[in-house]
Parts: C-alpha cells; sequence; structure tokens
C-alpha cells in the first residue's frame, strides 16, 4: 500500500474530527524543502525526549497535549502554535486525544531528517 501525499492544489481536511479515536500519524506533504505530518496522540500516551534537526512549528488541532521543551512544558490546545528553532529536545503525552500538524522545513544545506512514523506510538 503506497502512502498518498497531497500535491500541489489539494484541500486537505486536517482535523480529523469523530475518526480520531482510529486514526494514526501520517505525512499529508511531503517535498523537498518541506514536510507536514498529522501527528495523532491518545490519551496517557507519551512521545520520549527527542529534536529535530531543522526548525519546525507544532500547532494543535483538537485535543490537548502536554509539550515540554527547554524545561518548560505547555499544554496545548486547538488552534494553539508552538515554534521550535532547531535541534531543541522536546517531548509529549496526550492528555486527550489529539492531532497536531507538525510542520518541518528542510534544510538543503544540511542532510535533514525526516520525520519518522515509526516513532509513532504503536496501540
Amino acid at each position: 500500500m503506497s502512502i498518498h501525499h497531497a500535491a500541489p492544489n489539494e484541500i486537505i481536511k486536517l482535523p480529523l474530527g469523530v475518526a480520531l479515536s482510529g486514526s494514526k500519524t501520517a505525512t499529508v506533504v511531503k517535498t523537498a524543502n518541506l514536510e507536514l505530518i498529522r501527528f495523532v496522540i491518545h490519551a496517557g500516551k507519551e512521545i520520549p525526549l527527542h529534536k529535530a534537526s531543522n526548525e519546525i512549528t507544532v500547532q494543535c488541532m483538537e485535543g490537548r497535549v502536554a509539550f515540554t521543551a527547554e524545561g518548560t512544558t505547555h499544554e496545548l490546545t486547538a488552534w494553539q502554535l508552538l515554534y521550535l528553532a532547531a535541534g531543541v529536545p522536546h517531548s509529549l503525552t496526550g492528555i486527550e486525544d489529539s492531532s497536531l500538524l507538525v510542520t518541518l522545513l528542510l534544510s538543503k544545506s544540511k542532510t535533514a531528517q525526516p520525520f519518522d512514523e515509526g516513532q509513532e506510538v504503536s496501540e
């Protein structure tokens, strides 16, 4: 089964609504310079400390998560956005079933490490 990435000018439905509880993380756009991931984390699940090699934004689309970076924990709720500089260690915990839009800028000048969908929390 191939993974569908959105094409230019294709509309993407981001909040999952009632389908959230049965959904998994998926990359929705991937180009040479940009990657957009709909990251699904369920209530009580934890993603341990990790970092991205490039700048990222994390926007909560639905639900609530505890997002920890640089010694501070923020509670992200729907439509809140957090920016992280490259290399900042961070972790998160699902407070409720949640979906996040993670945007990774992929630098041409260094080898970017794209998001590994294997990092997803298994059910």
